[in-house]
């Protein structure tokens, strides 16, 4: 015969078997302790030939992550001075290409006068042929 349950009462405190994931436990009662206490023991307990050769496993996996972490870095530090490199490349070359910009525009506008002095040289030169044969002839 079950006993009489009230609906404010909590039902695990009625049952005989309690259910693993109802039961009430305290910082005693944590896992973490014990597994803890274990891989201690292990250790403590282990030969010392064993705790070697783990200790070297750790050092080998804390070099090699060092390591790579080293080449990370490394490689980030390479990347970040190619790009302030490019563009300070970049920079210069726009830099340059005002300049000969400037240059190109001034030389064409030299062109241009040259092309005017020109036209103004050959009008004198024929002037200068018509009064030498209005002079030859009188």
């Amino acid at each position: 015969m079950r006993p009489f349950l009230s609906p404010l009462t909590p039902r695990w405190r009625h049952t005989d078997s309690l259910p693993s994931v109802l039961t009430p436990f305290g910082p005693s009662d944590s896992p973490l302790p014990k597994l803890r206490r274990s891989l201690v023991e292990v250790m403590a307990t282990g030969t010392p030939d064993s705790q070697a050769r783990f200790g070297q496993s750790v050092k080998g996996l804390l070099t090699e992550k060092v390591n790579t972490c080293g080449t990370d870095v490394i490689a980030l530090t390479k990347q970040v001075l190619k790009g302030s490199r490019s563009s300070e490349l970049l920079g210069q070359a726009a830099r340059n290409m005002v300049l000969q910009e400037d240059a190109i525009l001034h030389s064409e506008d030299s062109l241009r006068k040259m092309a005017i002095i020109t036209t103004h040289l050959q009008y004198q030169q024929e002037a200068i042929q018509k009064n030498l044969l209005t002079y030859r002839t009188s």
